[in-house]
Formats: structure tokens, sequence, C-alpha cells
């Protein structure tokens, strides 16, 4: 006869066992969250133990019966034929649990069954005491709604117990949770694996442990080979069925990477003690760097959640980047598993399936992004399961005893509850015929419309400005915006392109705007004729604060290039600007034609560029003025590359000082001593040095005042602002110079935007 068998399994795998029961050859249903029933013989026992990848245990169910009190739990209890599993001398281990029933106390009721389990064992024989010295038995016994269930354990240890993993590291995924994930996924042995987070390598493992058919309890001992209901014949033949399926080796061998050395090191350990070691290559890897010249492949991960105090903004930024990162892998599926609810919305799309597990006790979702099917045709008769996907049939049970995927699997599956159900989230749409788009990335289908307008605008204003560089000017805009689909500005420096995006809505992914511009990008050079690795892609959001100035990368990638006759240093791949505002080339004329002789001042100096053009033009003096030590060192190298020596003395010519532009001027002494100056602030600025944020309606005329004071009848300033809705302070200002609004002289004809900057020319009476 049969026994009633139960594998136990984690909130969210229930499916995942069925399915790996099927493979053995045994019908299996979930009949409660965490409870999968199959029948079978002492070989099925000793089997399911050695194959189960995603189970917890392996349970003989001897009785299930309505108990309301204790006399009903240890009368049922006795009355079970015991010396079938506990030898006159085994230690009897109790554990139990209570859900929902008038037994609440656990321990009270650990100890009713041990107590009816050893006075049956007594009378059957006919002794005092039992030993217990013996090989121990677990039972567990179970109330759920008042219903009793007595079940002995024969796995013992449980099955992520697999024997490899020695030694212990932080936040380790467990065995059978693992194998799941991998289950769940689209992969199969002869297609690429990538673990980019690998961390101690329990992925990638159990990865190669399902695609060399190795059966995961090959190398450990089972609770049940003391059983004498389970005989040693029955284990000796499991364990040599084991033996003869294994496979010697993958097609292709898995990735593990991760930033941690120490990882990575117990992940080679445990790969080595599993067997596996040569079917993985690890590699130490950020996961920025992630990149596959492999198709059709499968990235299984689990990335860090970042449930630790401070780890927030940081493990945000990271899922941020995931979709930039994936979208290199256009043919391949990505499974992630996160605890992070906001998972979605931070990589800025929804995934094709969802499914909710749980890490220990950390309730996750299993985030499934489906990529295109492979276009190789199918053998006669063959299963591919990788193709599998949701709405098909799945595939029949293979011939190995290693489970097939289950990421179609469209069977019922326990609801959605409290106690963590394995149902997807939500229904998916039935799948057209039409090949799929990248899991992450892909353009849509009037993007290459676009690129088409955009090339053609380009090429027709490079055609109207090739005339500049023979006059000159070899830095200049080529186009802002002029399609409205395409809302970029692309400025040239010399043999470089700097192209700006403006933040505006759309319709597209993060990681399908991100191939959107690299369209754009790519578009752009093979116009323009400029090498691919010489474009430069920024986003500009509406400036806050100090926001243009901000660094966005660190490749430090610099050029000098020349305008006027004088030569920059321009950072063309950190900061939002380079360095050189081309909009200013007219004004920045306009300084050194009047600079002779004069005494300058640069306020808000930035990188210097006026203050390069006011010594060209022979200024007697110049004070350069910022708060940035860095751009102040920027700006004594634009000095250097024109020939003039800048420092920090009071006395010296050129003069750079590190100060905020109102307390430097505070400082002065209200007499001449400037003839010319210079005042281009930020609109808005809260950096942490001010004591005060700035804002440049609100303190233009009282900062103009004081830079007035300090010069000679005849003194001039010229003010420039990029603030749209500024508006002059003309009655406060009209009493202490004459005011001459010049925008319309010093925007450059290359601007298609005719307010990109306003200009006043203020004369001191």
């Amino acid at each position: 006869m049969p026994f009633r068998l139960i594998a136990t399994s984690a909130f969210g795998l229930e499916a995942v066992v069925v399915r790996e029961l099927a493979a053995l050859g045994y019908e299996a249903k979930t009949v409660r969250p965490g409870r999968i029933a199959f029948a079978g013989d002492a070989s099925a026992v000793c089997r399911a133990n050695l194959w189960l990848r995603s189970a917890d245990r392996v349970l003989v169910e001897l009785a299930e019966f309505a108990c309301s009190d204790f006399d009903a739990l240890f009368d049922t209890t006795g009355a079970l034929p015991w010396e079938r599993w506990i030898a006159p001398d085994a230690a009897i281990l109790v554990r139990g649990r209570s859900q929902r029933s008038q037994l609440t106390s656990v321990p009270a009721v650990q100890r009713t069954v041990k107590k009816a389990i050893v006075d049956h064992m007594l009378t059957g024989e006919h002794a005092i005491t039992l030993p217990e010295t013996g090989p121990p038995v677990p039972v567990a016994v179970s109330l759920v709604d008042n219903v009793a269930t007595l079940d002995v354990d024969t796995t013992g240890p449980g099955l992520h117990r697999r024997g490899y993993r020695t030694l212990a590291a932080e936040a380790q995924l467990r065995e059978t949770l693992a194998a799941g994930l991998v289950q769940l996924s689209f992969w199969r042995d002869g297609k690429a694996l990538i673990d980019p987070f690998c961390g101690t390598g329990t992925i990638v493992i159990e990865a190669a442990l399902i695609g060399r058919n190795l059966a995961p309890g090959r190398n450990r001992d089972f609770a049940g080979e003391e059983f004498a209901a389970l005989p040693a014949a029955a284990w000796r033949t499991a364990r040599e069925e084991a033996a003869d399926l294994a496979k010697p080796a993958l097609e292709e061998r898995i990735i593990g990477t991760d930033a941690s050395a120490e990882a990575l090191s117990l992940a080679r350990y445990h790969a080595q003690q599993a067997g596996v070691a040569d079917d993985i290559h690890f590699q130490q890897r950020d996961f920025a760097e992630l990149s596959s010249s492999k198709h059709y492949g499968c990235v299984v991960t689990n990335p860090p959640y970042g449930v630790r105090l401070g780890e927030d903004a940081e493990i945000a930024a990271l899922y941020r980047s995931i979709p930039d990162v994936l979208r290199r892998l256009p043919t391949w599926s990505h499974f992630l598993l996160s605890a992070r609810e906001d998972f979605e919305q931070l990589v800025g799309q929804q995934a094709n399936r969802r499914r909710k597990l749980y890490n220990g006790r950390i309730a996750c979702t299993y985030f499934q992004f489906h990529g295109p099917k492979p276009k190789s045709p199918r053998r006669p008769g063959a299963v591919h399961v990788s193709e599998q996907r949701e709405g098909e049939t799945p595939p029949s049970p293979r011939v190995e005893l290693s489970s097939p995927s289950v990421a179609g699997d469209e069977r019922s599956e326990p609801p959605e509850n409290a106690a963590g159900g394995s149902a997807s989230l939500r229904p998916q749409p039935p799948r057209s015929a039409a090949p799929r788009q990248p899991a992450f990335g892909g353009l849509h289908e009037e993007a290459q419309r676009q690129a088409t307008e955009f090339a053609n605008r380009l090429r027709n204003r490079a055609r109207h400005l090739r005339r500049w560089p023979k006059r000159g000017i070899t830095c200049y805009r080529l186009y802002e915006r002029d399609v409205p689909e395409v809302p970029l500005a692309v400025d040239r420096y010399e043999d470089a392109l700097h192209i700006a995006e403006f933040e505006r809505p759309h319709d597209r992914t993060p990681a399908e705007h991100a191939d959107w511009l690299d369209l754009m990008t790519r578009t752009a050079a093979d116009v323009l004729e400029v090498d691919r690795d010489n474009v430069f892609m920024k986003l500009r959001r509406r400036q806050k604060g100090d926001s243009q100035y901000e660094r966005v990368d660190d490749r430090s990638v610099t050029r000098v290039v020349h305008e006027g006759g004088l030569k920059f240093r321009v950072n063309l791949s950190d900061y939002l600007d380079t360095g050189l505002f081309l909009d200013h080339r007219i004004t920045r004329g306009m300084v050194g034609k009047e600079a002779a002789g004069k005494r300058v001042l640069n306020l808000f100096a930035y990188t210097g560029s006026f203050t390069v053009y006011a010594a060209a033009g022979g200024a007697a003096t110049t004070t350069t003025v910022d708060l940035s030590v860095n751009y102040l060192d920027w700006a004594a190298e634009n000095l250097r590359l024109n020939g003039f020596e800048a420092t920090g003395a009071p006395r010296a010519q050129h003069r750079l000082v590190r100060a905020d532009a109102g307390d430097f001027l505070g400082e002065l002494p209200r007499e001449p001593l400037f003839d010319l100056a210079i005042v281009d602030p930020p609109t808005f600025s809260n950096s942490k040095r001010l004591e005060e944020d700035w804002d440049v309606q609100r303190h233009h005329a009282g900062l103009l005042l004081d830079v007035l004071e300090r010069m000679p009848p005849g003194g001039v300033v010229y003010f420039s602002t990029n603030s749209r809705r500024f508006k002059l302070d003309e009655p406060t200002l009209a009493a202490a110079a004459t005011l001459r609004e010049i925008s319309a002289k010093t925007v450059p004809e290359d601007f298609r935007n005719r307010r990109i900057h306003r200009c006043w020319r203020l004369v001191k009476r």
C-alpha cells in the first residue's frame, strides 16, 4: 500500500515542487500553501529526498483528523503504528505549530504527541522506559483550523542543506529558493546564464546542478535512512539511479560576477564542494560592467535590497541603473528577486510576470522580464523550455529527473494571501504573434522617422555654418530643439559633440529612452562625421540651485579648444556644462575690446573665460571671484594656457579670490577699485557655503549697487542672467547708473533660442 507523502516548500514555490514531482513520475497537488501531497512507496520517499530541489522536506503523513482538545490528540496519536517508523532506541523529536486552532500552546501540543508515542512504544515493547540513544526520528504535528496532521519527517536537516555550503556568509540565499528561481526562469542547459550579484554563488551553483542533472541530495544523509519502513536497498537503488543520470559537463559555462572579492572566494569554494567548479566562471566585476556577446540568455539574480539604515539612496540608485545595464542584452530575459515594493517604479517599467516568494522571513517578489523568442527552428518533437511563454501549453516532463521550467505554468495555484500565496499578481494580456521587444529597451516605430528628421536638420545647419571655423569660431551650437519630437541641443567643440537633452514627458521606459538617445547620438555622429567616442550626452533638467555645475560623471574627458584666438580647457564628460558658455561668445568679445588699461572684476567667475578675454584685451588688473576651488583652479589654467599667471596674492595682476560675491564686496572699501565688471550669477543657489540662499531676482539690485559703489563714474558693468522670468529692478538701479539691455546683440546667431540669456550694460553716473 503506497504512503501518503508530503513535500513541504516555502510559500510561492509550490508549483515548482509539483513540476519537480511530475518529472519524477509522481502526480502531485498543492493541498494548502507550502504543502504538496503525492503518493508513493519507499522508493518514492528516497527519490524525492534525493531529487527535489525546491522543497524543504519530505514527510510521510500518518494521520489527519479533527482535533479540538488534548484527549482527541492523545488518543488518535497513540493509536498509530509508530513501531513501523521508530526503533525502540530511537530519539523521538517532536516539532509542532498551531494556527487558528483551539489548542494554541505549541509546547503543550508537542508534549502530548510525544507522550502518546512513548506510551504506544512502551506498550509494544513491554518496557518501562525508552533509552532514546539511537538515531533521531523527527515527528511533525500541525494544527490548522482545528485539523491535526501527524507526519514523520524522512529528511532530517532541511533539503536546502546540500552539503556544499560549509562556510557561512551574510545574506546568503537559501539553496531551495535559488533552485526555484532558476526553474522559474527560461534557462536550460545550452543557454547562457549570468548572475551579476552572485555573492557566494548559490544561484549559479544550483543552476549548474540542474543543468548537469545532478541530484541535489546525492552528497548528504537523510533521517529516513534509519527507518525500518524504508529499506537500505531502496536508498541504494535511488543513489545508483542518481549517479547514472548525471551529465558530465554543461554545454555552456555559467557566469557569476560580483563586486566583492571575498564573496567570490566563498563562491569558488562552494562550487568546488558541489562538484561544479568547472561549469561556472566567476569574475569580480561591478554590475555596471555587465555585458555578453551571447544571445537569448538569462539573467537570474538577487540584487541587494537596502534593508539596512542608510543604504536606501545607494540601492535606489543601483535599481535605477538596472534598465540601462540590462538593455545591453537585447535578446535576453531577466529574472530579479527583490524585497523592494518600489522596484518597478525604480526601474521604470512593469514586469511581464510577478511571483510572491519569501527569502527567509523577508517577503519578496520575483520580477520576470521576458525577452524575444529565439529565431532558430525547433527540432522535430523537441521541447524548448526556454521558449515557453505564458498562455502556452507547458511541456511534458523530461526523461531527465531535473525539473523543467515552470515560468509559463498557467495552472491554478493558491491565491495570494497574507501567508504569501504564489499566484501571479495580475493577469497578462494575450501575446501577439509579432516578435517581442527586448525585455529592456528597444525602439518605437516612430524613432527612425524622428532620427531622419533630426539628421536632415543637422545636415542643413552644418552646411549653413560650414565657414565658421575659418572665421575662428570652432565651438558653436548646431541644433536646439528644431524638431519638437527631438528635444536636444547639439554643440560642436571642434572634433567633439556635446549633446544635452531637455527633460520633457514621453511614453518610453527608461531603457527604451536610453536606446532612443543612443539612436540620436549615432545619427548626430554619422551626419557630422564625428567619432562616436567623441560624442557626449547629458540630461538637462530645470535648473535647481547649482545643478548646472554638479558633477554627473568622472571620466575627465577634456579638450583645449579655441575661441577668438584664445585657448580654453573644456570638460565634455563630467558636468552638465562644459566650462565655456557658448551663448556668451559675443559678450566675451565685448569685454575683451573694452578691457584695455582697466581694472576688471569678474564675479561668479566659473572657469574664468571672461577674465581670459579681459587679460588678453590688455586689462591692467583682473580679480576673479568664485566660491569653488575647482573652478578657480580651472580659471587659473585657462589663464596659463594664454600666457597669464594668476595667484591669490592681494597685489597680483591677475588675482583669484575664493569667496561669496556679496561677502567679497562687503569687505572692500567704498571707493573706486574697478573700472569694468562682469556679473553673471546663477538664477538660484542654495549652496551649503552660503548663509542665505541666492535668488537673482531678489538680490541682483543690491549686488549691482555694491559693485557700482566700487567704481568711478563711467565704470561699466556687464550683467547677465539666464532666468526667463527675470525683471530688472530699474527704479532702484536707475539713480546709480544708466541701463541698457543689449540681449539682442549678445545672443549669437547660432542660438535658435533668442532668450538663452538676457544682458544689460550698466554705466555708473
